[in-house]
């Protein structure tokens, strides 16, 4: 098989020459228009509805709204899970799909089959919104605003119009959505005295007033012969002209001016959300990135736009409070120069080995013409920069070289055999091609299947996978096409000289002999080592991404349901005092009422009184402890702070620790279990916190109808339950009336003062409207002659997952990783017998974790059957590739000792490492057999062939080695400003399995060759075709 690309290109330079120059201009301008992200854009399908009814208790939400679009949404095709959360007034029902299926037809389906159900829903629930999520849906960068001659109504007014607007339009941005602030409102606060003296019902106050106070349509008009619409124009233009609007009373026959019935302000509503930035007031913004957008490029145009919105209103000064996109756009920066420090590194090694300048630039040339083209295939697959591709591009710089460096190496010992540059290139490209070419496609055999793992690892994994794998295809063609054309114009002829022997040489020569003598007990040690190696697994933690360690983390605050928004406020105000005081903490920014959405698919930014956020600035890297270490102190610190349920931690993988739902449809017994085996975790030695979403009671107002009664007094159910929502809350947004300005509406509530709210008499003595003819028109009836008041409890949230009531656990672990946490829970007696009706469903890092390590484990089984099948090909021996293989089990174990050094977990990063090492350990393994392979073909017997073998590869191969390894140190060590957590673990895998798998495959594999020819000669025995004699004969 001779692939003799490399003498064309030796004779045709130009065609070489010129097709780099195209594929490096095509790479520079790919780079240039590719953008930085953290992690691939990752498409977990998932679609969300949202049902509002303002008001309306969870448990009748979830019969009225829940049940009925969660039935009709499980038929769907391809769905996964859905997770409804009921919350008072609002029903959001999240359906996750599986990874093949394609959003937007996710989108439809939802719509058409919410579509169906619409006519079941309440007719007073607002139209269902159906959005899609995609990994861009939590907020990159949060400012607040501050203006010196702006009351807060107006500040948060300019954020909604101004601010909104403006950053609307940038391209990357999705949405603004405003923390803090106030909405204006005019109030019409009704006074209940004069209104239960007119015997007068509120709700025909409010459809009153709503009937007067507005613009309408009139028809048209024929009017001298042209035609005009008429408008019946009622609508006041001030809130003060609302004063003199005259309402009819029925029950007297007279009219009321408005003004007298109530007190009208123009004010703002009741905050339902606090902004504080380090203790101050603040409104704040956050925006949130659309998908495909970087975050880097998004947060310098808002930046840029700002800074002219600033430039413009002297008096408004707006400043970034926290930013995801700081810390990508420093990974970014610390990715390339790692790839260029990987580089610079490994040409060193080059040089130190060959000490010959213009060999040295000759495989230098290599890498940026690898590396660039590499760019060009990325943009046009649509790829981003992101930690993934760029770490497989750190990963394969030392590879890169390394072709470049077998060729080299291989015409300079040409060279000095006294050839000249041109036959010493022509004749030591063609020797080695073979085991160039086999090199190069193992090493993407083992990469590619990585990039067609499933789930969402898989979505992680596509760039990882192609981007490693192009760049070793470029790394080939120029091995193949440049190197050897270069060294033919480049080099120059040495003087005949012959090679003394290094002493290290004659040592190691040494050694293989006396190993190819004892060939079991070499074996047998190296098994014993194996075996060994593999005890260190115990050893080691398992996690899915690392934690990182950026500088900022964030506190979630939750308390009892039945708090008002100040008590959160107070609660939030007391931890972050305490929190700024810590040593490496900078800033706090908290929001209270509203909490943004993590990448969680479990959490929805959802709003209620009772929940809030710090987010929390750290101090750079240098100059404070670990974030787990500072994470650790805020937890003591809170455990102090009363009657809040706090949750320390941004983890990057979603929330830390193992996460588990039990659903049932029996919620007694669903109470009782969870109770039960959360007892059971607090007991085990290696739980650290265990926290459930288990919802608290609320208390509520119950009205009990007296069906007697209201049948009596012409009264419905529905009127009673009208008449008290308006004169707590005032009507549905739908039915108000709005005061008309230029730019927008305000709405106008009519309801009762606050202070008439807080009297449960007072309620009692609302008049409800009757339908009865017996008394006079329009008689209203109080609310106390129909219905009994009552306190009671009921749900304050009630989540569900899968069609079930669902109560979900988090565990964190207090030391140890995940992994041996998630076997002791299982083990608890509680989890051991559960109920019948109820199922446990892993979720969170847990599920991601099962899916990385059996996704792993087929892509490495898959990439070893086509590193198999490949060198079968290449080499048209069946046994010998085996013997090429032993060099994986060998460098495993120097990989997990890596680990255990560095003390890393097994985690994603880690499995990557492990790839990779397959890939390089088989590249050393091939090297010594191939040239086994070519110099048993000349003639020399088995002994001397193998030992030539060795002393003509041992220098390629360990040169490559500490390449590799240089390329890789900045790694282990963090050097630089990025936070190396992510690829610390990686890095430790590769050196570790490096170190033991060159060490090893250097005296193994020779004996492992002899072994593989042994079996061979013996098998050929029995299976030589008949008539094969006669013609090798004639050979």
């Amino acid at each position: 098989m001779n692939l003799n690309v490399s003498a064309y290109s030796i004779r045709n330079p130009l065609v070489a020459i010129l097709l780099f120059v195209l594929l490096t201009l095509g790479g520079i301008y790919g780079f240039m228009q590719m953008k930085v992200q953290q992690f691939p854009d990752i498409d977990l399908p998932a679609v969300v509805v949202t049902v509002t009814l303002p008001g309306a208790a969870p448990s009748q939400l979830e019969n009225d709204i829940a049940k009925k679009i969660e039935n009709r949404i499980t038929s769907i095709e391809g769905i996964k899970h859905i997770r409804t959360t009921l919350q008072t007034g609002a029903a959001t029902i999240a359906s996750e799909f599986v990874l093949e299926k394609d959003i937007q037809e996710a989108v439809d389906d939802v719509r058409s089959a919410v579509g169906e159900v619409r006519g079941d829903l309440p007719a007073a629930a607002n139209d269902p919104i159906i959005t899609k999520v995609s990994t861009a849906g939590f907020p990159v960068i949060t400012y607040s605003v501050a203006a010196d001659n702006m009351s807060v109504e107006d500040l948060s007014w300019f954020v909604d119009d101004t601010i909104t607007k403006r950053l609307s339009d940038i391209p990357g941005v999705s949405e603004v959505g405003r923390i803090g602030g106030l909405e204006r409102e005019i109030t019409v606060a009704a006074d209940p005295i004069a209104l239960s003296g007119l015997q007068f019902s509120i709700v025909q106050l409010s459809q009153q007033l709503a009937g007067i106070q507005q613009d309408s349509s009139g028809g048209e008009a024929e009017v001298g012969n042209t035609t005009q619409t008429i408008r019946v124009l009622g609508a006041v233009d001030r809130a003060d002209a609302l004063n003199d609007l005259q309402i009819a009373v029925p029950t007297t026959g007279t009219t009321q001016a408005l003004g007298r019935l109530s007190q009208i302000t123009d004010g703002a509503a009741d905050p339902t959300s606090i902004a504080k930035l380090d203790g101050q007031t603040v409104v704040a913004f956050d925006i949130t990135r659309s998908r495909g957008a970087s975050e880097v490029e998004v947060m310098e145009r808002v930046d840029a736009e700002l800074a002219t919105l600033n430039a413009e209103m002297g008096n408004i000064s707006v400043e970034k409070v926290y930013d995801r996109a700081t810390p990508v756009a420093e990974d970014y920066q610390a990715s390339i120069k790692m790839l260029i420090e990987g580089g610079i590194l490994a040409v060193v090694v080059v040089f130190l080995f060959l000490k010959n300048v213009r060999a040295t630039i000759v495989a230098a040339v290599a890498l940026p013409l690898s590396v660039i083209p590499t760019f060009l295939a990325m943009y046009l697959f649509d790829f981003s920069l992101n930690i993934i591709s760029l770490l497989a591009l750190s990963l394969v710089i030392g590879v890169l070289v390394d072709d470049a460096i077998v060729e080299v190496e291989n015409i300079i010992r040409h060279l000095r055999m006294g050839k000249t540059p041109y036959e010493a290139a022509m004749e030591a490209a063609d020797e080695i091609g073979l085991a160039v070419v086999a090199t190069t496609f193992t090493l993407i055999a083992v990469f590619l299947p990585t990039a067609f793992m499933g789930g969402v690892v898989g979505q992680f994994f596509r760039q990882f996978g192609w981007t490693a794998a192009l760049a070793i295809f470029a790394s080939l063609m120029v091995a193949r096409l440049i190197t050897p054309m270069m060294a033919a114009y480049v080099l120059r002829p040495e003087k005949h000289r012959v090679e003394k022997q290094s002493k290290t040489m004659d040592w190691y020569l040494k050694v293989v002999s006396w190993t190819l003598h004892h060939r079991w007990l070499t074996m047998g040690v190296t098994l014993v080592l194996f075996v060994a190696s593999l005890m260190l697994v115990k050893l080691l933690p398992t996690a899915f991404i690392p934690d990182n360690d950026i500088d900022q983390t964030r506190v979630a605050i939750e308390l009892t349901p039945d708090v008002a928004l100040e008590d959160t406020e107070r609660v939030a105000a007391m931890a972050s005092e305490r929190i700024l005081a810590l040593p490496g903490v900078t800033n706090i920014f908290t929001s209270v009422g509203e909490a943004q959405a993590a990448m969680d698919p479990n959490s929805t930014g959802g709003k209620s009184d009772n929940i809030g956020s710090l987010d929390i600035v750290l101090a750079p890297r240098a100059e404070r402890a670990s974030k787990q270490e500072i994470e650790r102190q805020i937890s003591q610190l809170l455990a102090e702070v009363p009657s809040a349920r706090f949750t320390v931690g941004l983890s990057s993988g979603g929330e830390t620790g193992y996460n588990f739902s039990l659903t049932s449809t029996n919620p007694e017994i669903l109470e009782q279990t969870a109770q039960q085996i959360m007892a059971d975790i607090r007991k085990l030695p290696m739980a650290g916190d265990v926290t459930s979403d288990r919802s608290l009671p609320r208390q509520e107002l119950t009205v009990t109808p007296d069906r007697l009664a209201m049948a009596d007094l012409g009264v419905t159910t529905q009127d009673i339950a009208t008449t008290l929502r308006i004169a707590t809350v005032g009507d549905y947004e739908q039915q108000l009336s709005k005061l008309n300005l230029d730019t927008r509406q305000i709405p106008i509530v009519v309801r009762l003062p606050d202070v008439a709210k807080e009297n449960v008499n007072q309620l009692e003595g609302l008049y409800v409207p009757s339908s009865n003819s017996s008394g006079p028109t329009g008689q209203g009836v109080r609310v106390g002659e129909v219905a009994s008041l009552d306190f009671g409890t009921g749900p304050a949230q009630i989540k569900r997952l899968d069609r079930e009531r669902a109560i979900s656990i988090t565990v964190q672990p207090a030391d140890g990783e995940l992994g041996e946490l998630v076997q002791a829970v299982k083990n608890t007696p509680a989890m051991q017998n559960i109920p019948t009706s109820i199922t446990i469903i892993d979720q969170g890092q847990a599920e991601n974790m099962a899916e990385l390590f059996s996704g792993f484990v087929i892509a490495m089984t898959v990439g070893i059957v086509c590193i198999f099948g490949v060198l079968i090909l290449l080499f048209g021996k069946l046994l010998q590739p085996f013997t090429i293989l032993m060099a994986l089990p060998l460098s495993i174990g120097g990989a997990f000792v890596g680990l255990v050094i560095t003390n890393s977990s097994l985690s994603m990063p880690s499995m990557i490492g492990f790839i990779m090492l397959m890939g390089i350990a088989t590249k050393n393994s091939i090297l010594l057999v191939d040239y086994a392979i070519i110099a048993q073909n000349r003639g020399l017997a088995r002994f001397e062939a193998i030992i030539d073998s060795c002393r003509k590869r041992a220098r390629p191969i360990i040169m490559t080695t500490i390449a590799m390894g240089a390329g890789m140190l900045p790694l282990v060590f963090g050097w630089g400003d990025a936070d190396p957590t992510f690829r610390r673990p990686m890095a430790a895998a590769v050196l570790g399995g490096l170190v033991t798998s060159t060490l090893l495959s250097l005296v193994v594999i020779p004996v492992v060759y002899t072994l593989m020819d042994d079996v061979s000669n013996w098998f050929s025995k029995w299976l030589v075709p008949h008539g094969r004699d006669k013609q090798q004969a004639t050979d």
